[in-house]
């Protein structure tokens, strides 16, 4: 919610791993027109605003939104690094990602604990070096709603 303010207002906003919808449902309270992805979308069956799109982005099927652009990307306690490039190239000129999700360090609060599931130091810096301009980044500690090491950018396509 911090950086939402950073997506263009009206454009389209992708929400990717969306789960229970609370991003997707944040955005298109706020205008935005929402497309969520998931392996499961039944909590945003029939949601105003929102276009459920059902996949399993760790599959090995085809990027399920060939050639559409968004104002922002959103993906939050979610990683998959085969799909960095994707989401990149899924951002239309002058959009905006907001990421967020687990990084080493976390094994010592909880899950997840396997290195697959947790960002490296700086790994988002990295990600996004020389493709998108970094407006915020944290590596920190989290006490709310649980303790938990995270990595969050907010980045913009030049």
């Amino acid at each position: 919610m911090q950086w939402a303010g950073l997506i263009a207002p009206g454009a389209a906003v992708l929400d990717v791993a969306a789960g229970g919808g609370r991003h997707s449902r944040f955005f298109a309270a706020r205008g935005h027109r929402v497309t969520a992805i998931d392996r499961d979308v039944a909590a945003l069956a029939g949601e105003a605003g929102v276009e459920a799109v059902q996949a399993d982005l760790e599959d090995g099927s085809p990027w399920p939104l060939p050639g559409r652009t968004f104002g922002g990307v959103v993906v939050t306690n979610y990683l998959h690094r085969p799909l960095f490039s994707q989401l990149l190239d899924s951002l239309a000129p002058d959009g905006v990602l907001l990421y967020e999700t687990f990084m080493e360090g976390n094994e010592r609060f909880g899950r997840p604990k396997q290195p697959e599931f947790l960002l490296k130091d700086g790994e988002l810096l990295e990600v996004v070096r020389g493709r998108l301009s970094v407006t915020a980044y944290e590596a920190r500690l989290l006490s709310e709603p649980k303790t938990a090491m995270v990595q969050r950018i907010a980045a913009r396509r030049p």
